[in-house]
């Protein structure tokens, strides 16, 4: 149960003003935030604005700020959902295409930074690798393997904000295949991009289905530059919408209102188109099926093997809905400058792929958008008063803490809406949490999940990229505040104005740690 004492907080949270320069590397702040990607900037605004005499840095294990819209260099890379959702809450997004380019959005990251002071607080090529917990101390002693040579520098904080989202950046997944070795072509997986790859003319096979294939095709097949040809070899079709690149009714708006009333419309807009199409898939899925099917009837023609390609065997929101701008992949098929194969890979040959069914597509350079690897704090070491830490054993306080982890939050977007909604709920969260912990005299705070507690997969997908990390992932309850709601007006009411006082939190200050 919580502890509660007036006596006051003597040093975990109380600050400095002063900006912190890139030269500078103080042993200790208040808030370390870790990741430079739209969630850590989103956490150090918000920081600023809510507690601006709490220190704070951000380590960035990258050479540069915007996380996955920095790391992804693949043809067409590109949002795949709205950025008047995607974007801040606190910055509008100002440009005519709501589905962006990589480059504009990493270009958005980097001018919030700079406009904030933000990017001054940045310190590049620090991986963190080990935190360790001191309740007498009240405070996190932090291992980052700094620069090239990845030396170790220490550091301490009172409070770790995790904002380096959920994929490993350092490798993505691709299967293994009889053959591999044989093949002649040159095989690439879109995570580590080649800035030497030259498609032009050449016979190009994209192996997956999900949301990197569904932009890599259409990015590859058209265009100066494109390919010969582009097959996209799926094992299993996925549900596929198209959606158009300029929103004309947030275009109007923002000709007629100025930014801070027109911002809100449309944001609110989207939020509710998209919560509504997701209520109508969960609910009527057959009727959603239907009527994904008839757009893409629609898009390809009657003629085209629609049910073949476009009709998986789960349910809409199973996993996730790819979105397409314009329907430019509807589009490359329809005008033949690329094709779907549904089917799976017997063997690699020397120059392409034998399928199951005997089929063989001979390729010059065979992309492998096979997914991605999660990784929540993988490779990092988390200790509490001497105790390892698994994080498997763990349960997920209001989708941002985690059970038995002390002064420690991260921020999770949305499986099935945009990242920043949530991760800007978060934000706000975490402030709101450090402000009333000052308040109350509180040095410490610890989510506390009730022992037998039922657990359940963290994500509710069937994914394969969640299977296979499902027994490295922490575990959500049956109820809250142990449980995940994929829901923008639930956690709006409990995270930007729900009670801070939970039996689940244990508060504790200062001579009590």
């Amino acid at each position: 149960m919580p502890t509660r004492s007036a006596a006051p907080i003597t040093g975990a949270f109380r600050g400095s003003d002063r900006p912190i320069a890139r030269a500078e590397a103080p042993a200790h702040v208040d808030v370390l935030i870790v990741g430079a990607g739209l969630s850590g900037i989103s956490a150090a605004w918000h920081l600023q604005r809510a507690m601006p005499d709490q220190s704070y840095a951000i380590v960035e294990a990258r050479a540069a700020m915007g996380g996955t819209w920095d790391l992804f260099r693949y043809p067409g890379i590109r949002s795949d959902s709205d950025m008047y959702t995607l974007g801040y809450r606190f910055r509008p997004w100002r440009e005519a295409k709501a589905i962006a380019d990589g480059p504009s959005i990493k270009r958005y990251i980097e001018e919030t930074a700079r406009d904030a002071g933000i990017d001054r607080r940045i310190r590049f090529q620090h991986r963190l690798v080990r935190a360790e917990w001191s309740s007498t101390a009240a405070r996190w002693t932090v291992t980052l393997a700094v620069g090239p040579d990845a030396h170790e520098e220490v550091m301490t904080c009172g409070f770790v904000f995790n904002c380096s989202g959920y994929y490993d950046y350092r490798t993505g997944y691709t299967p293994t295949w009889e053959g591999m070795e044989r093949y002649r072509g040159r095989v690439v997986h879109p995570q580590q991009w080649p800035a030497d790859l030259d498609y032009a003319g050449k016979r190009v096979l994209v192996i997956g289905s999900g949301a990197t294939a569904v932009t890599l095709v259409p990015a590859m097949a058209s265009g100066p530059g494109a390919a010969a040809t582009v097959t996209m070899l799926q094992r299993s079709p996925t549900y596929i919408a198209s959606l158009p690149t300029e929103d004309w009714l947030a275009n109007g708006v923002h000709r007629v209102l100025p930014a801070r009333v027109a911002h809100p419309l449309i944001r609110w807009k989207n939020i509710s188109r998209s919560m509504f199409y997701f209520w109508l898939a969960r609910t009527y899925p057959g009727v959603f099926k239907r009527g994904l099917r008839t757009e893409a009837v629609r898009e390809l023609g009657p003629s085209y093997p629609v049910d073949e390609h476009f009709s998986p065997h789960y349910n809409p929101w199973d996993e996730r809905l790819c979105i397409v701008p314009d329907g430019n992949l509807f589009h490359v098929l329809r005008d033949g400058r690329a094709k779907i194969v549904t089917d799976t890979i017997a063997r690699f040959t020397e120059t392409g792929v034998e399928l199951a069914s005997g089929a063989r597509i001979e390729a010059d350079v065979i992309v492998t958008a096979t997914g991605l690897r999660m990784s929540i704090l993988t490779g990092v070491e988390l200790v509490v008063d001497g105790e390892p830490v698994e994080l498997s054993r763990q349960f997920v306080y209001k989708g941002l803490m985690l059970s038995s982890l002390p002064n420690f939050a991260m921020a999770v977007g949305y499986t099935n809406a945009s990242w920043t909604l949530k991760s800007d709920l978060i934000a706000q969260y975490v402030c709101r949490l450090l402000r009333y912990m000052r308040a109350q005299g509180y040095a410490q705070v610890t989510p506390r999940a009730e022992p037998g507690m039922p657990a359940r997969s963290v994500f509710d997908f069937t994914s394969g990229y969640v299977r296979r990390a499902e027994s490295m992932l922490p575990k959500q309850g049956p109820a809250r505040p142990w449980r995940i709601y994929q829901n923008y007006v639930k956690d709006l009411l409990v995270l930007r104005y729900g009670s801070l006082a939970d039996p689940a939190l244990e508060f504790r200050p200062r001579e009590m740690a």
